[in-house]
């Protein structure tokens, strides 16, 4: 991946560095990056939902300085300024900001904004869970870099230990195929490398898009069909208008999850989001999965 590739904040040189070396500790990111901080960091700018809900779940929100259009949870991240967009941030707002600390995402693809702010030498956290557990991994590495550890460690193991009630209540039970839908048209779904694919085998069941090398492919319906999904996952909040129960009932009609009206919907905050909520979407998940286990 080319974010790989860029150079960390701590290794790009500028005449006027916002990182005072006397003052600052350095982190490694979930990319392998060594990023020097000014510890603890008190100008934070998410530029993701999820980093936004981890910050505030930190009890950090009175350091978060901006976040994007999209951060809507907590109802505070509201009220902080927005950068854009998570693709297309306002680099001079940004900037404006002087933060001290900004986090992303891999899935962001910030390639062009990461080396504009490296060669400002801004400190840049780059989070990049695949999994679940690594969500977990995140939010304590995220704690740590933010001097919020012994928070992070309280929400990690509670998430730890609904994860492993979910997979002891699902261990022995049948997994049945499972189709998630993103969009109907084109059909979207999600691929075996992201975090919603990990959420459906803990949840005790199988993706049909398990064996997809993308992390979220375009499917054709014949093909979803042929792969006999006995449940669908939609949305039931946002993104209701790109997943029409009409249309799943319609192009699915001969799949065994319409035949016996398994269609579960689930929050997408919860599933789509790799933050402190994905335990409930893990839960969600396992209930429409399993509605019959204890």
């Amino acid at each position: 991946m080319a974010l790989i590739a860029l150079c960390s904040a701590a290794a790009c040189s500028s005449p006027k560095p916002a990182v005072n070396s006397a003052q600052a500790q350095t982190f490694t990111d979930e990319l392998g990056r060594a990023v020097k901080i000014v510890f603890p960091p008190q100008r934070i700018v998410s530029l993701a939902p999820s980093v936004t809900e981890i910050l505030f779940a930190l009890d950090l929100g009175d350091r978060v300085a901006g976040v994007t259009t999209y951060c809507d949870f907590p109802p505070e991240a509201k009220t902080k300024e927005k950068m854009g967009d998570t693709l297309h941030p306002n680099l001079e707002r940004l900037i404006a900001l002087k933060p001290d600390l900004i986090i992303i995402t891999t899935a962001s693809q910030l390639e062009k904004l990461m080396q504009q702010l490296g060669e400002l030498n801004i400190p840049i956290y780059v989070t990049n869970p695949r999994t679940v557990r690594e969500v977990v991994v995140s939010i304590r590495k995220i704690g740590a870099a933010t001097g919020a550890a012994a928070k992070a460690e309280e929400i990690a193991i509670e998430m730890d230990r609904r994860i492993a009630n979910v997979e002891q209540r699902v261990n022995d039970l049948p997994k049945p195929n499972v189709l998630y839908v993103l969009q109907t048209a084109p059909l979207i779904t999600t691929g075996r490398n992201t975090f919603i694919n990990d959420l459906i085998n803990l949840a005790g069941g199988k993706s049909v898009s398990a064996s997809e090398t993308a992390d979220y492919p375009q499917l054709s319906r014949e093909t979803a069909i042929a792969r006999a999904p006995e449940i669908i996952i939609a949305p039931e909040t946002h993104g209701t208008e790109l997943v029409k129960e009409e249309d799943l009932r319609r192009d699915f009609a001969v799949t065994p999850a319409v035949k016996t009206n398994r269609i579960v919907r689930v929050n997408p905050d919860w599933t789509d989001r790799p933050g402190p909520r994905i335990v409930e979407g893990l839960e969600q998940l396992a209930q429409g999965l399993h509605p019959q286990s204890p």
